[in-house]
């Protein structure tokens, strides 16, 4: 009687049941598995592919600098080193392009 009464509870693993999975979640912190969804762009986030593409096209620099200066990353915080590199990108980018117009004039 004592043994039904606990069998529940028990933390012996059940034989025939590999097919059921229950969802452990903490209860201080009920947002742990919100971010457990892959990243856009192939996985790396919008910033890091911004990055990797504006080396092509750098207009893509300066769209993920807007993104970063809009707070895109409250969305998800994985994005925002990513977005903030693209903006250091960008600023490099516009400094060179400035001192080059700079050397060409005088």
């Amino acid at each position: 009687m004592i043994s039904a009464m606990f069998h529940e509870h028990s933390t012996e693993p059940v034989e025939g049941r590999n097919d059921e999975y229950t969802l452990i979640r903490d209860a201080e912190d009920p947002l742990l598995g919100m971010y457990d969804k892959p990243l856009p762009c192939f996985g790396c986030g919008i910033g890091w592919f911004s990055l990797l593409l504006g080396f092509v096209f750098p207009f893509m620099w300066y769209y993920a600098t807007i993104l970063y200066f809009r707070s895109y990353y409250h969305r998800d915080p994985r994005e925002r080193a990513g977005l903030a590199a693209s903006a250091i990108a960008a600023m490099i980018c516009t400094i060179a392009v400035i001192i080059t117009i700079v050397v060409l004039i005088f």
